[in-house]
């Protein structure tokens, strides 16, 4: 949703939504964790007000329960916090479990996918990201695809029901590589948004053929 016009806002929502979108991201920033400020629990609670698809809410705040609360009133499934932040991840874990959301974990390009395993039996979805969290329109980091086939092993090996998300650059080119490496939620804002048929692009980005 970074990406959107938000001067329409709901065209755009609708837009997209018809477009064949599965779900709907949002960033939440502090201005603290990340250089920068972006969607409020506000926002979020005005687009739930005109689609009921799931809401994925990528939290970049430097201390994510004080967003819990709020979030869940809004309308998220989904809350995705950083393993950088600095509340203890399992209450972050719990204060999203106890309000029935599915808890996910981000970390950032220059962490270790070893910092955020021991928290993977207890998450829905991992999120490496493969740009600096925080500004939109940056391009994919290759070497997030190390990242991802290293995760989808672990998880294979755990035998764990845990997305992989991708979220930053994603575009169809970038797309299928990731889905090789074993990525299974595709974040993609400046592609879809920027584009004069968005579902032509949603369908490139989730048709197997076009690997």
């Amino acid at each position: 949703m970074l990406a959107a016009d938000f001067s329409r806002l709901g065209e755009e929502v609708k837009r997209i939504v018809t477009a064949g979108a599965d779900m709907l991201h949002f960033d939440v920033m502090d201005g603290e964790f990340v250089p920068n400020f972006a969607i409020s629990p506000p926002f979020i609670a005005a687009v739930r007000e005109i689609t009921d698809v799931p809401f994925d809410v990528h939290i970049m705040v430097t201390h994510p329960l004080r967003y819990i609360d709020a979030l869940a009133a809004a309308g998220a499934d989904l809350v995705t916090f950083h393993i950088e932040s600095a509340d203890e991840p399992s209450e972050v874990i719990s204060a999203i479990k106890a309000h029935g959301l599915k808890p996910g974990l981000a970390f950032c390009p220059k962490t270790p996918v070893s910092a955020i395993t021991p928290y993977l039996s207890d998450i829905d979805l991992v999120l490496p990201m493969s740009v600096e969290p925080g500004l939109g329109g940056q391009p994919f980091q290759r070497d997030t695809l190390e990242k991802i086939a290293t995760l989808h092993q672990i998880i294979q090996e755990m035998t764990l029901l845990l997305d992989i998300s991708v979220d930053g650059g994603v575009t169809t080119e970038i797309a299928p590589l990731t889905i090789r490496h074993g990525a299974t939620v595709l974040v993609a804002g400046t592609a879809i948004f920027r584009s004069q048929q968005p579902e032509t692009v949603i369908q490139k980005l989730r048709t197997p053929a076009s690997l």
